[in-house]
């Protein structure tokens, strides 16, 4: 009989490791750190239904951009079904949710409606797309002039 062999498993240290970095402008990584501020603030925060979030949100007034940011944080762990890792504000790595949220900015801000489908799809629950969407659309135009 033959056998077979395995490959070794990494060690796991029980964080995350940081995500493959990529070139952002300083507008962009200011954009990253606004959501990592809102993560900090949002970690106490009871988690709201996404629904109900997209529904009772303004779309005008000064309190418009911190008002998506802070409903997109809340709502994300639901939408993935798992806990997003968000890193301090000012870090140089970016963790892998980071990333990912990041990518989906980029594709909005570039017009790439077929990457960004793909990116929600692989990551974010069918029922949920279309919220998730809806609100990295606001927060893209909020930062729209990165």
């Amino acid at each position: 009989m033959a056998q077979v062999s395995t490959l070794p498993l990494m060690e796991h240290d029980g964080f995350e490791r940081p995500a493959p970095t990529f070139q952002m402008t300083t507008g962009q990584r200011a954009v990253l750190n606004n959501l990592r501020l809102a993560a900090m603030g949002c970690r106490v925060a009871a988690r709201t239904d996404l629904y109900e979030a997209c529904a009772l949100l303004t779309l005008d007034g000064e309190d418009a951009k911190r008002t998506f940011i802070q409903t997109f944080i809340k709502c994300l762990p639901t939408a993935t079904q798992k806990q997003i890792t968000w890193f301090a504000p000012g870090a140089t790595e970016l963790s892998f949710d980071e990333s990912w949220v990041m990518r989906c900015l980029f594709c909005i801000w570039g017009g790439d409606t077929s990457n960004l489908s793909f990116l929600l799809k692989s990551r974010i629950t069918a029922a949920d797309r279309r919220y998730i969407g809806f609100l990295l659309g606001r927060i893209s135009e909020q930062f729209s002039k990165i």
